[in-house]
């Protein structure tokens, strides 16, 4: 593979092989259970080999078919027990790593995008890729000053087939829907296709990375690597030692889970209200816990590093009130000033009437996380929401299909949503009440006076 595939038609053809696949798998397991194997052994390996037909096809494509796995990695959590098992390392392997590009290709790019003599500018580069990802690799050198650095090199193609890929992926998305269950395939698929231009542009990326290393410089619970320097389709920013949080998933004890969690929490809620940009990438791959020499010789501190500012949201004025307002009221049983607040902003569209009563009790569950002065914060808390929700037969079901997210609080949904789902994945404690009081506007107990301004308005 000498890069992307980039022809539409092999592209297409292997996309669309995953729901064909999957309906000639579920046909090969009726014709196993009519042999008389039973229903558990024959769903276990169904499920097993759809596992490992997506984590082929989306790895090796790339573009928007590794980008939308990635996207659904982090959402494992919601799925049952039995169907999540295999599923869950194929997927997670998406968030780290995917087959790489060639030698040759890369050192390409290099020459065209760095000059012929590009070897100069590092004192060494390591040919062999030390993380693949969507639409770029990434290598490991050590820049001409001595500092050890990231080398993200995009693939050739890149654009064509994330664009191409994501809309196959939206033609047949309902097809897609057996793979994560309960899950409303289509709206993410259309978000992610909206973020392509932004995330091929490696100028934005290194404007966004280098105003976050800037306002977390020196920070005691957050590390950002600096941008060391940015070409077209070549990104160079220090090197981001650590444990993977993939790791810590899957091995880390509880305390470093707990850490991860409670830095985690912060990031998603201090970087927008510090930088104006919110970091709209949150899956594991992007995040290392990073240990603190402490000065006084004791146990090491734990901050947390970020990486990949490909895709960002601009919230120049931070989080809208709104989001802390509307939650504080959640929380304070004010129903029908929730009501007139999510009507307000258009949550709720003028041809629909619903019940302020239900409308909280569909919301309280949700919001659990920020009643508490500390929530756990699991799978089995996930897979709660996610049957509540996505069970036809059930109230909240019915009631969220009246719903309407607006398009302003698209990204900022998907980020939170899948911030709780890598949580879940922790299985962290976290003190999230903390953080939304701290870094949330409106959210506060001591900004009451808008609070109460709102509701009044609004009742």
């Amino acid at each position: 593979m000498s890069d992307l595939p980039r022809k539409a038609v092999t592209r297409t053809a292997k996309l669309a092989a995953l729901p064909l696949g999957f309906a000639g798998r579920s046909a090969w397991g009726l014709g196993k259970r009519i042999g008389g194997y039973s229903a558990d052994l024959v769903g276990h390996e169904l499920q097993q080999r759809t596992a490992e037909q997506l984590f082929k096809v989306l790895g090796e494509l790339k573009g928007g078919a590794m980008k939308f796995g990635q996207a659904l990695s982090v959402f494992e959590s919601a799925l049952p027990e039995e169907i999540a098992g295999p599923y869950r390392a194929t997927l997670t392997k998406l968030q780290e790593a995917a087959p790489p590009m060639p030698t040759s290709t890369v050192h390409s790019v290099l020459a065209e995008r760095l000059g012929e003599e590009w070897r100069d500018l590092f004192e060494t580069f390591e040919d062999k890729p030390a993380a693949a990802a969507s639409i770029g690799q990434v290598h490991r050198g050590v820049w001409h000053d001595g500092r050890a650095v990231a080398v993200k090199v995009q693939y050739p193609g890149a654009g064509e087939a994330l664009i191409s890929d994501l809309a196959q992926l939206g033609r047949f998305a309902r097809l897609l829907g057996p793979l994560i269950p309960g899950m409303d395939i289509k709206p993410l698929i259309a978000e992610l296709r909206d973020r392509v231009t932004e995330e091929l542009d490696y100028g934005l990326e290194a404007q966004a990375q280098r105003a976050y290393a800037a306002e977390f410089a020196d920070d005691p619970d957050v590390l950002i690597p600096d941008v060391v320097h940015q070409g077209e389709q070549v990104l160079v920013t220090e090197w981001l030692d650590g444990i993977p949080l993939a790791e810590v998933i899957a091995e880390g004890d509880e305390a470093e889970r707990d850490r991860a969690g409670q830095l985690l929490a912060r990031f998603l809620f201090c970087g927008t209200a510090r930088t104006g940009l919110l970091h709209a990438d949150p899956h594991p791959g992007n995040f290392r816990l990073v240990p603190e020499e402490s000065a006084d010789g004791g146990p090491a501190r734990w901050r947390l590093g970020v990486m990949d500012f490909g895709t960002v949201d601009r919230l120049p004025e931070g989080l809208p009130p709104t989001i802390g307002t509307a939650l504080r009221m959640t929380l304070d049983g004010e129903a029908d000033a929730v009501y007139g607040l999510l009507c307000e902003e258009g949550f709720v569209k003028d041809s629909i009437e619903l019940d302020p009563a239900e409308v909280l009790d569909y919301l309280i569950p949700i919001i659990e996380p920020a009643r508490a002065d500390s929530f756990e914060f699991s799978r089995g808390w996930m897979r709660e929401q996610a049957a509540r929700i996505a069970d036809p037969r059930s109230p909240a079901h019915q009631l969220g299909k009246q719903l309407n997210l607006p398009p302003s609080y698209l990204l900022i949904h998907r980020v939170t949503l899948s911030t709780i789902g890598v949580l879940c994945q922790l299985g962290a404690t976290v003190r999230m009440r903390d953080e939304l009081e701290s870094w949330v506007p409106g959210f506060a107990a001591d900004g009451g006076e808008e609070t109460a301004e709102v509701a009044e308005t609004t009742a």
